[in-house]
């Protein structure tokens, strides 16, 4: 009796074929993920060359720190403006929430 042998055959390759294919695949989506993320700022790409300006550029650049901290009339930054936006709508549904409980919306015996 001879044992059985996948010498060559289609079948045998098709697997290996497969293989290539989704690292192939994986070494595409990598790429374009890694400069998606350099475009956002996210990366570990080298800094980005910044102009020095005057001090009146670089007060309204985007991401200006004041030296003395922020002042009155300083916006908030961005992950802050979200939080209390986030924060504005929960407040809005708990209230909607307290209201539709007051007036009773007939579920309650």
């Amino acid at each position: 009796m001879q044992p059985f042998t996948h010498h060559g055959t289609r079948a045998g390759q098709q697997g290996w074929i497969g293989l290539v294919v989704i690292l192939l695949a994986l070494a595409i989506v990598a790429i374009l993920a890694k400069d998606a993320l350099k475009q956002y700022g996210l990366g570990s790409g080298g800094a980005v060359a910044t102009k020095a300006g005057t001090p009146g550029e670089r007060v309204h650049a985007p991401g200006a720190v004041d030296a003395g901290g922020a002042g009155q009339g300083a916006a908030p930054s961005a992950p802050a403006a979200a939080l209390e936006r986030a924060r504005g709508v929960e407040e809005m549904v708990k209230r909607q929430a307290d209201e539709q409980a007051a007036r009773g919306d007939g579920t309650t015996r």
